[in-house]
């Protein structure tokens, strides 16, 4: 991983542009190729990215530009469908690389694990017709737990929860924003599955189109037969 930090400019051209003005601002180069631009407040969220596969370019500037702006090169950061995103860096205050390995993954807890397992096993618990594409599927910022296909062959990313809160909201917010500038996924829907979800947490989910299912995990393991219930 290759860490920048500089005072840049950053312009998203293609399908939807977007103009950062220049400030000091983190550069974040992966292994996977994936360019994220971030600032010293949203938590983890960046301000642009541009996701794999794409291919990195660095180029002269603009001699306008670096006269007004002081910009000594341009990333040129370019998507295999032509969006590209332009980083004009005019100061450098910190430039490093470092090799990470492979990293393990995020352990989940036994039940929130067993239980993306026995969604995995049946994603009609989900929704009447829906169909596994794969657990752990990649994004740049992390594995969505379940993508699906409904009925209609759309695709659904899923986020299981044992006790649905805001974060896991915005975790699925995260992931739909990448899936969804991928023309090989778009459109893609979120489902928010959890044993218990908080009215906080639905209701953010709700605002933002995302669907709430809570999930029984005895009922899934075949623990709690609904026939010999009693009320």
């Amino acid at each position: 991983m290759r860490l920048v930090i500089a005072r840049c400019q950053v312009d998203y051209v293609g399908r939807l542009t977007a103009h950062l003005p220049m400030a000091t601002r983190l550069i974040l180069v992966k292994a996977d190729g994936s360019v994220s631009v971030h600032a010293d407040d949203r938590a983890y969220k960046p301000l642009n990215w541009m996701s794999p596969p794409c291919t990195l370019r660095i180029a002269d500037p603009d001699p306008e530009a670096a006269d007004a702006l002081g910009v000594t090169e341009v990333w040129q950061v370019k998507a295999k469908d032509g969006d590209t995103l332009h980083i004009s860096v005019a100061e450098v205050f910190h430039d490093s690389a470092h090799e990470l390995g492979v990293d393990p993954g995020l352990q989940k807890d036994g039940v929130e694990a067993h239980l993306q397992a026995l969604l995995a096993e049946h994603p009609a618990a989900l929704g009447e017709g829906m169909r596994l594409v794969r657990r752990e599927h990649f994004t740049p910022i992390g594995p969505v737990d379940l993508l699906l296909r409904d009925p209609g062959g759309a695709h659904v990313a899923v986020e299981v929860k044992r006790r649905g809160e805001i974060d896991g909201v915005e975790q699925l917010t995260r992931y739909l924003e990448l899936m969804n500038r991928d023309p090989q996924l778009a459109p893609v829907r979120g489902i928010f599955a959890a044993q218990q979800i908080k009215p906080q947490a639905r209701t953010l989910a709700t605002d933002r189109g995302i669907e709430c299912r809570l999930v029984d995990y005895d009922a899934l393991r075949g623990l709690d037969n609904a026939d010999e219930r009693l009320f």
